[in-house]
C-alpha cells in the first residue's frame, strides 16, 4: 500500500510549530523535509528514506514508523 496510513498515528510536537498528526509516510516526508529542526542526523536520513521507499511501496509502512519515530527522538522531539 504505497499511500497508505500508519496502524497508529504519530503526534509530534515542534517547538516552533505546535503538535501535528502524522499520519503515514507521506505525511512524514513532509514535516522531515520542511519542519524538521536537525536534517542531518543518521536517523534523519533513514527515516527519510524508509518513508520515501513506504510511499514507493518497497518499504513496509509500519517500518517507515519506526525510523520516523527514531528521528524524532535524535530530533529530541516529543512524540506520542
Amino acid at each position: 500500500m504505497p499511500n497508505g496510513q500508519w496502524s497508529k498515528p504519530v503526534e509530534i510536537k515542534f517547538d516552533n510549530a505546535g503538535s501535528r498528526t502524522v499520519r503515514g509516510p507521506f505525511d512524514a516526508l513532509i514535516y522531515l523535509h520542511d519542519m524538521w529542526p536537525r536534517r542531518t542526523g543518521a536517523k534523519f536520513v533513514k527515516a527519510s528514506n524508509a518513508c520515501k521507499g513506504a510511499v514507493e511501496g518497497r518499504v513496509s509502512l509500519e517500518t517507515a514508523r519506526e525510523d520516523f519515530l527514531a528521528a524524532a527522538a535524535e530530533a529530541r522531539l516529543s512524540t506520542h
